[in-house]
């Protein structure tokens, strides 16, 4: 059987049969919609770690998901693969990402939120 010919927006990769690497094609009704989170809960079992994303403002106590991904551990691993990848060609791009230091990233994403100082008369 020949290698089928690659659709608009289809490249060639290994892993797949035929080698073509499947086309992200919107599900009707998703189009355009996208969630934004600044916080990630992980969790895992033996066959599959759950990414929980949820978006947090100062103080919400009670912080509802906003969307769940499921992965098989493989998934995960070429998850992580990606992002390293993606991460290395932004910070190529744009300046290097800080991550803050002197404590741990959990204290800036999940303290207690800052009562607001009163202004100087």
């Amino acid at each position: 059987m020949p290698d089928p010919k690659p659709k608009p927006g289809q490249e060639k990769g290994p892993g797949v049969p035929g080698g073509l690497r499947p086309r992200l094609v919107p599900r009707p009704g998703l189009a355009g919609e996208a969630v934004y989170a600044n916080v990630v809960r992980i969790s895992h079992a033996p066959s599959e770690l759950v990414f929980d994303f949820a978006h947090s403002l100062p103080g919400e106590l009670d912080v509802p998901i906003k969307a769940r991904v499921v992965l098989s551990p493989l998934s995960a691993k070429l998850l992580q693969r990606a992002l390293a990848d993606s991460l290395a060609k932004y910070e190529a791009a744009f300046g290097v990402v800080n991550v803050p230091q002197g404590k741990s990233l959990a204290d800036d994403l999940f303290r207690s939120p800052e009562t607001p100082k009163p202004e100087s008369e």
